[in-house]
């Protein structure tokens, strides 16, 4: 029979841009004395958090496998993360609906048997070592060169972690580059991870009616991207030479008759034209871009709003537009053509839960903010993908513009609320090589006045 063995795994991941340059961490650890006994990180270039923090569960759960490969079910192992979204859904409450999340989550799940592993949320204070792990990873690719287990002082932050003499290496059989640990490998002089049954096995091993309830989403499950304290960003002086970004500029559609009595306008079926208003707006944006003169591509959502809008640049510049569905607004469903306070009256708990979290959908089948996230960031990657050194006008609406700017800023869903964007305002985001955004302006309306 096969000895118990529990172990605990600490694992992290992080992006510089989001999408950007991205690392991750993972850290095992002697759940009875706190001591790690294998670490992995690795620079995987330019992804988003989600999927460098997946990365780093993946490597955790693999060095952890390897440190016991004979233990087959016998081995235990919690995993603890400051991700909410990855906790819940390899935990299972909560679905997965991102594409690029659907096989990271599987590769973790394949590792070890389901009943094998736990999971749990701690806040980012309680996770510094993985934490360290992946920023380490980062900076190594920010310098050309992988993470390496001998220079990580990693373990010197853990607040868990014996402290390591001064000048001495990881501990023994860590995890360079995301390789699992030897077989059997173990830090320096450490003992076996705790029994089943002691104490501190069994507050981070909890029998199953000991399992915490289900809980919400929480408003910061996409987390923002973390950098390393001292690493320059985009825009600073000492920053090095990335060459000419990919340039958006975005321009909200001018007014229609919905716009100054502010109702609910998307794409579920309120599809109006420009007012008399608007056209003007439309006219002034287009001298704007007129005198700018950098201008070299034109993109607009579907919808007759932004179309109308286009053209009267377009004619202006004299250049052809192109129509993107990701650029489209959200579907508010059987809110479009409301106001607020009407929305309010009529789905009051809808409307609430709405504001509460950015997967909740607006009543009748309608768009959540995450599944309008999601759009946006596959538009702007192809934009982007496609327009180095050039400066690109997208005609869009307020969802997707507040989402762009969003998403450079590494802001949670809720920053959608806290953003105001005029009829015709001008929003501007440049793209750099190494995968950061810088957000030059915002709401720029001062061509209408």
């Amino acid at each position: 029979m096969s000895v118990a063995r529990q172990v605990v795994v600490e694992a992290d991941g992080g992006s510089r841009g989001n999408p950007g340059p991205a690392g991750y961490g993972a850290v095992v650890i002697d759940p009875a004395t706190g001591e790690p006994l294998a670490e992995a990180a690795e620079y995987i270039g330019v992804a988003t958090n989600n999927v460098a923090e997946y990365r780093g569960l993946i490597a955790g759960l693999a060095a952890a496998k390897a440190l016991f490969p004979d233990a087959g079910d016998a081995l235990r192992v919690h995993v603890r993360m400051d991700s909410k979204l990855v906790v819940e859904q390899m935990s299972g409450r909560w679905k997965i609906k991102h594409p690029d999340m659907k096989p990271l989550a599987a590769r973790a799940a394949a590792i070890l048997p389901s009943a094998s592993v736990t999971y749990e949320w701690i806040p980012r204070a309680q996770n510094k070592h993985a934490d360290r792990l992946a920023n380490e990873a980062m900076d190594a690719g920010r310098d050309g060169r992988q993470w390496e287990a001998s220079a990580s002082t990693a373990a010197l932050d853990s607040p868990t972690a014996a402290p390591a003499p001064s000048g001495s290496p990881a501990p023994s059989g860590s995890a360079a580059s995301g390789s699992p640990a030897p077989s059997g490998s173990a830090a320096s002089g450490s003992p076996a991870p705790a029994p089943s049954g002691s104490p501190a096995a069994d507050a981070l091993f909890p029998r199953p009616e000991d399992a915490a309830e289900p809980v919400a989403e929480p408003a910061d499950a996409h987390s923002a991207p973390r950098q390393s304290a001292g690493t320059p960003q985009t825009g600073w002086g000492s920053a090095p030479d990335l060459g000419a970004p990919a340039t958006l500029l975005l321009l909200r559609h001018g007014e229609t008759a919905l716009t100054p009595e502010k109702r609910f306008s998307g794409s579920g079926g309120t599809d109006p034209e420009l007012s008399a208003v608007g056209r003007g707006q439309a006219e002034r944006a287009a001298e704007h871009f007129a005198a700018l003169g950098t201008v070299q591509e034109i993109v607009s959502s579907p919808l007759r709003r932004c179309r109308e809008t286009a053209a009267v640049v377009a004619a202006r510049l004299r250049l052809g537009v192109r129509i993107d569905e990701g650029l489209r607004e959200t579907d508010f469903g059987a809110w479009e053509g409301l106001t607020f306070a009407e929305v309010r009256e009529r789905y009051a708990d809808d409307l609430t839960a709405w504001l509460a979290s950015p997967d909740t959908a607006p009543t009748g089948g309608g768009e959540s903010f995450s599944e309008v996230a999601d759009r946006v960031a596959a538009t702007r990657d192809r934009l982007v993908a496609r327009s180095t050194g050039r400066t690109v006008l997208l005609v869009t609406h307020v969802t997707p513009i507040k989402t762009f700017v969003r998403l450079a800023l590494g802001a949670p869903p809720e920053a959608l609320f806290r953003m105001e964007l005029s009829a015709a305002s001008v929003s501007e985001v440049a793209y750099y090589a190494d995968g950061n955004a810088s957000v030059r302006l915002l709401n720029d309306a001062s061509h209408l006045r």
